[in-house]
């Protein structure tokens, strides 16, 4: 009886132990600066004016330019520079801390920074001679739910990064992770443009990316216990929270539904495109131009077929196999055949046979070119073995008295580089002994750098 309690109580400090451990591995407040100062160094950041709005200035143009051209490397490099991160971090204290004048200037340097930046993407793309969307705009336009969780992450690694002494890398690293400019330039392009469809989604994404890493900032505020404001009015304190939280379910819940959407539309195009190339390619005909489109909240597979006609039993055989690519009953297969003008034309006819045809070759050329290097490699291990064998030759006659010729014969598995066993014809001059024989068959293993060796002994 006292063993066991004696067991349950080594357990039970074990395990108080390893809580503390855990405890103290994760502690927020194990490197954490002064509050205060952190605080002032987070109000210093809010403000927008002189050279910190001109920086932003330059870096919305630097952004508009990367996302016209296409260029990655140069939207990267404009989040690196861009001070937009200041005002909402800001605000996302100021509710930690309950500092309503707080409040007030970082929501004034926000709308004042995002104002300025979108005159300053629209100027840009009123002027620039590109007009066309490229993929890096199109990317900016439909937020999702991933934008929210990427907002909210990177928040909290911010303002993480900022409550402590070592800051490293981080507050870089979250401008570019959560994205504020590109979204800001592209609602600029919309408006430039008229495309409202591109504006109201872009700038829905800045949005998301704000609100978010302000709640992110508000939630570790609280966790590592900033020193709160004395509010007078708690009523007002309590309502400013409950805007808070109805702000935070407005924002997230269309992301939700949109997130929903972009996962399953990926999902219908992925399977779709595997079931025209397994299902609708063959030797007897060959799908031309093939395209997934939503039709009134139906996923539409259309596939121009060239080659022999397939009939009705056909056509219904293979929509028959689309479930078992997780094509439901929401995705309808049209197909049509022959050479309409109007579904396929002459350069998309060479396209496909030219695209088959380089297919064939490269496939063709790539076996060529693994026999060629097999042979190669069998010819260089053979003339490896061929070259050795007059110097063994002499050099074994030289060893072994007794030994009259010694010839090599590689076998093709060898010669191949395969684990195989190296025969040698041994012409003796008198009668080999066993031991004799097993001398000469190490030192040929050796000679020869071959794991195995057989002698066949001309009696």
């Amino acid at each position: 009886m006292t063993s066991t309690n004696e067991l349950e109580k080594t357990e039970s400090h074990s395990g108080q132990k390893f809580r503390e451990f855990l405890r103290h591995v994760f502690d927020l407040n194990l490197d954490k600066e002064n509050d205060f100062r952190t605080i002032e160094t987070i109000k210093a950041d809010v403000d927008f004016r002189g050279t910190k709005l001109w920086i932003l200035i330059c870096a919305i143009f630097i952004a508009s330019l990367g996302l016209n051209v296409n260029s990655t490397a140069v939207i990267i490099g404009a989040m690196l520079i861009s001070p937009l991160m200041g005002p909402i971090i800001g605000f996302g204290l100021s509710l930690g801390i309950s500092d309503l004048v707080l409040m007030r200037r970082s929501l004034r340097n926000y709308g004042v920074s995002t104002l300025i930046s979108i005159i300053t993407a629209t100027l840009f793309f009123l002027l620039s001679p590109l007009s066309h969307a490229q993929s890096e705009l199109l990317a900016r336009t439909q937020p999702t739910f991933y934008d929210v969780l990427i907002a909210f992450v990177g928040g909290f690694a911010g303002i993480l990064a900022g409550a402590s002494k070592n800051k490293g890398n981080v507050l870089p690293g979250v401008a570019i992770a959560t994205a504020l400019m590109p979204p800001l330039c592209t609602a600029g392009f919309g408006l430039a443009t008229a495309n409202w469809n591109f504006f109201f989604g872009a700038f829905y994404l800045y949005i998301i990316n704000s609100v978010f890493i302000a709640i992110a900032t508000f939630v570790l505020v609280r966790m590592m216990r900033f020193p709160k404001k004395a509010m007078e009015n708690k009523v007002r304190e309590r309502r400013l929270r409950r805007v808070l939280t109805t702000v935070a379910f407005c924002t997230i819940i269309p992301s939700v539904y949109l997130g929903f959407v972009l996962v399953r539309d990926t999902y219908v195009q992925e399977s779709a495109h595997r079931f025209i190339n397994e299902q609708l390619n063959s030797s007897n005909y060959q799908v031309v131009k093939s395209d997934v489109t939503k039709r009134n909240n139906k996923y539409v597979i259309d596939a121009v077929v060239i080659g022999s006609v397939l009939s009705k039993a056909e056509q219904d055989s293979l929509r028959a196999l689309m479930p078992r690519y997780g094509l439901q009953k929401d995705v309808e297969l049209n197909i049509r055949q022959g050479f309409d003008r109007q579904d396929v034309n002459v350069n998309e006819l060479k396209n496909v046979v030219l695209k088959d045809l380089y297919t064939n070759s490269e496939k063709l050329i790539q076996e060529q070119q693994r026999t060629i290097d097999s042979l190669n490699n069998l010819l260089g291990n053979l003339s490896r073995y061929s070259d050795l064998d007059s110097d063994i030759n002499a050099e074994a006659k030289l060893l072994f008295p007794q030994v009259k010729e010694v010839q090599l014969a590689p076998t093709l598995q060898l010669g191949l580089g395969q684990d195989s066993v190296l025969l040698v014809l041994v012409k003796p001059q008198s009668k080999l002994s066993e031991q004799d024989a097993q001398k000469l068959s190490s030192w040929l293993c050796t000679r020869t750098q071959t794991k195995y060796v057989k002698l066949i002994i001309n009696k």
